[in-house]
Order: C-alpha cells, then structure tokens, then sequence
C-alpha cells in the first residue's frame, strides 16, 4: 500500500438487494485496510479470511494446490515398485535394485532438502503463487528427462532434480494452503491435503503392475511410459493452479495492500452470492509495518531465539516421520521380494494395500486435530504408530508374518503414522510468524528429511539387502523408537493452534509492537 494517507476500498464486498445478513451476524461486517502511518497499515485481512465459511472458492485451493501430491506419491511409488524390474536384464538401465532404493532415493530426498531451502527463501521473497508454479516446472522437467534414463548417472542426476522440484512444493505449498484457509478448518484440510499422497501411491501401485506386465510391454519401456503418465497428470494440474491467487496475507505485509483488499472483496463477493448471506463481521484487526523481506538472521533468531521449544518440536516431528515414512516405502518392494518370494510384478498389489491405509488416516482422523485438538492428536497418532511397530517388528522376528499379515501390521501402523506425518507439517506452518513460515517448513523439512530421509533409505537398503532378518527388524525398532520419542516431544511441547487465527498463534514480525512467544 502507498505511504500516503487514504481509505481503501472494501466495507465487506459490494452486495446487491435481496441478499440477507448471516443469521446471527449482528450487522454487515466491515473491512478496512488503511494506512496508520509511513509504512504502518491496520487490516483485516487474515480475519475476514478466517471467517469465512467453506466455498467452491476453497475447493478451488484444495485441487490447485493439493493434488501435486498425488503425483508424488504416485511417482516415489512406482519407483519402489520397479526398483527389481530395473536391476533386470533387459530393462534399458545397467543398475541395481539396492540403488534404486538406496542411491537413488537418497539423492532424491537429497535434492528434495535443497529444493525445500532454496525455494524457500525465495517463497518469502517473491511470494507464493511464483514460486508453487515455478517448482512443478522444475518438477515436471525432471520427471520427463528421468524417463528417458539411458545410464545410471543420468537415472540419479533426475532423481535429484525431481527431488529439488517436490522440495520446493513443500515450502510454497503449505505456506499458501495454511494462509488461505479458514482457521476452523485449517488443520483438517491441511492433513487431507499432505495425506493426499497415498492416494497417488494407490495409483502408482495399481500402475506399476499394468506398466511391469511384459505381456503389455516391454521391459525396458513399461517404467518409462510410467513417469511420463506423471508428466501429463502434472500439466493438468499446472493449468488448474494458475487459477490459485497469491496469499492476501503475504501481499500486505509485503507493501501490496490495495492487491490484498482487492483479492479478499472479490472472494467475499463471489461467497456471498454462493451463500445468499451477508457475512458476519470479521475479528480483531491487526497493525503491521510492511516490508520486503526478512533477513536470514532475524528468521534464525526468531526460530531459535523467541520459540525454542517449538523448534525442538518441528525437529521431532519431521525426523521421526521421516525415517520410518522414507525407509519402508523405498525398501518395502525388496521385503516382499526376498523374505516372501513374491514376484517383482505383484510387489503393487499389497503396497496398494498400505496406501489405502494411509489415506484412510488423515481422512478418518483429521477433523479430530480441529476438534479434540492438535497436542493429543499429534502426540497420540506418533506413540501409537511407534508401539504398533514395535509389534509388528517383534512378530516379523519370531518368524510369524506372512507377506498377507505383514501388509495388515503395516497397514494399522500407517493408519495412525499418517495423520501424524501429515501433522508435522501442519505445525512447522502454524507455529511460527507469517514472516518466517515457508523458510521454517523448508528448514525442517530439510533437516528432519536429511537426518532421516537420506540415512534411512541407504541404511535400510543395506540391512534389507542382506536378508537376515535381524537386520530388518533393527530398521523398524529405530523407526518405531523415533516416532515414539517425537510423540512425548510433542506431549510436552505442542501447541494448542487449533481454530486459532495464524497471527494469534504466532503474532507476525512485523506486527506494531513485536512478535510474543
């Protein structure tokens, strides 16, 4: 907004006759944004988003912005699934299936780290509607030029890259996502949204068994039409989330509070005519100083400095999730193979089973983070899903599970592990001041994913590898042990966030008179 004093437009958005109060509303809500001074404003911004009650609008956010993620479980499932078809002669790649699984997912979680930093800051620079249609560019391109692998080192070159493309996402997309939606859904939606994931697992399961099938094709074409079904899949997606607008609340602070009224009138219009209701008054205003960025210094003093507890908890969360998440979906395929001696092709059939598991977590339990509350929940779904694999390594290690029952156990387990996955992410987005939020995701996402991400597939590629299944029970007691620990960490240090405002949650930097812990 100009530094010059002037009302700006919005008393609410313009209404036409007929079109009724909210019952119970009072009167038509105002929402101001005016100058207070040099480069000072007062808004009601994240309030009147806050308000508003679930639209087409939303839905619109939620395809945009969420379904990137059905890609990327589709594409990290279907290269656990093809892991053996690759180390098969004939398949057009001289690698193994331990590389596949080991090298190859730690350099994708590796690029997925550096993307996460490196679009990060540059979603807090530049914004968020840039940066989430530059990183499924990048993304995109990556996955196209993996599926025309003629040699291992270009095989693992595109896995990084398409790594750093997904890292990216993390940061812009949960950023906008958690801005955009309404405080009472916010969590919900936010789990629904990362859970969506498995349900591009799903899908990669089912397509890895057409795509491996040589009576369809070939050995050394069937995983290459696989990766570019994700391209095709990712361009539609390109063209729907162009529609998804920048973050009003990341305009204001960054001086474009006329863009942000402008944005914020028109999605009240469009809701109110959706509705047929005026909408109830928003809240409290809020009183920034604007400003183009924030320095790499004030962001780690800040994280560290003014919330260490919430640090230690982002840290917890992200590395548990990351180590058991990243370990048995890399090395799952190589367990059915060589424990159970099922075929390489049919390796789809049961990981489709765990997948649904998954997605019926954040789906069946999401709305419990908005209600119960975010410290139970988090803390609940981690401890169970750490004791629930405890078992099922203690039962793998008596020689009692079949590849039938071993998909079962995992399935519970990944049920609750999820939801709780799911919520690490939802945390890191709300517990820190708006200022700092996409350079906080990719922070610990970057830190969590590297200490459990690229140490656990190469770790558990190499102890599945040997066959002795000691070695494999050692990997899910070290998971499962994670996950507990991030559990109590959680217990003692969550946050109560839930159907709280952002800026109540964590008051922005920028806000008149400081941040407060």
């Amino acid at each position: 907004m100009s530094s010059s004093r002037q009302e700006a437009a919005g008393t609410g958005s313009p209404q036409g006759p007929g079109i009724p109060d909210d019952p119970g509303s009072g009167s038509p809500g105002t929402a101001t944004s005016r100058p207070a001074g040099g480069r000072t404003v007062t808004t009601e911004v994240p309030a009147r988003l806050d308000r508003l009650p679930w639209s087409r609008w939303h839905w619109m956010i939620v395809v945009g912005l969420g379904t990137v993620w059905i890609l990327d479980g589709l594409e990290v499932t279907v290269v656990g699934n093809i892991a053996s078809r690759l180390s098969e002669e004939g398949s057009g790649l001289a690698i193994s299936s331990a590389q596949v699984t080991g090298i190859a997912a730690a350099l994708y979680v590796a690029g997925a780290c550096t993307g996460a930093l490196f679009f990060g800051r540059l979603t807090d620079l530049y914004g968020r509607k840039k940066l989430f249609l530059v990183t499924l560019a990048v993304y995109l391109g990556a996955t196209a030029l993996t599926a025309v692998s003629f040699d291992a080192w270009w095989f693992f070159v595109f896995r990084f890259l398409t790594g750093f493309g997904i890292g990216g996402e993390y940061a812009a997309i949960n950023s906008a996502i958690d801005e955009l939606i309404p405080s009472k859904y916010r969590g919900r939606i936010d789990l629904v949204i990362n859970g969506s994931f498995w349900l591009g697992a799903m899908g990669g399961s089912l397509l890895s068994i057409v795509m491996l099938d040589t009576d369809v094709f070939p050995k050394d074409l069937g995983w290459r039409l696989t990766f570019a079904l994700g391209v095709v899949f990712g361009l539609v997606i390109l063209l729907v989330r162009r529609h998804v607008p920048e973050s009003p609340r990341w305009l204001f602070i960054h001086g474009k509070g006329e863009e942000a009224e402008e944005l914020v009138s028109e999605v009240e219009r469009q809701i109110e005519e959706e509705k047929g209701y005026r909408l109830p008054r928003p809240g409290a205003a809020i009183t920034i100083e604007q400003r183009k960025s924030i320095g790499f210094v004030t962001i780690g003093r800040t994280v560290f400095g003014r919330y260490p507890k919430r640090a230690v908890l982002g840290l917890a969360l992200f590395i548990g999730q990351a180590f058991l998440y990243n370990a048995i979906t890399f090395g799952f395929g190589a367990i059915l193979t060589k424990f159970f001696d099922v075929p390489s092709g049919n390796t789809g059939y049961y990981f489709f089973v765990i997948a649904f598991g998954n997605l019926l977590g954040p789906l069946l339990l999401g709305r419990f983070f908005d209600t119960i509350g975010r410290k139970p929940m988090i803390s609940g779904t981690y401890i169970g899903s750490g004791v629930l694999l405890l078992g099922t390594a203690w039962l793998f290690d008596g020689g009692h599970l079949s590849a039938v029952t071993l998909t079962a156990c995992w399935c519970a387990v990944l049920f609750l592990a999820s939801a709780g996955a799911s919520s690490a992410y939802l945390t890191v987005s709300e517990v820190f001041p708006m200022e700092t939020r996409a350079m906080a995701i990719a922070f610990f996402y970057a830190i969590g994913t590297a200490a459990g991400g690229i140490s656990g597939p190469l770790i558990f590629a190499k102890l599945t590898e040997s066959g002795v299944v000691a070695d494999t029970v050692l990997a899910f007691r070290i998971g499962a042990v994670l996950m507990v620990l991030a559990g109590l960490v959680a217990a003692v240090f969550g946050v109560r966030a839930e159907q709280r405002s952002l800026e109540d949650v964590a008051t922005p930097l920028s806000a008149k008179g400081g941040a407060t812990a």
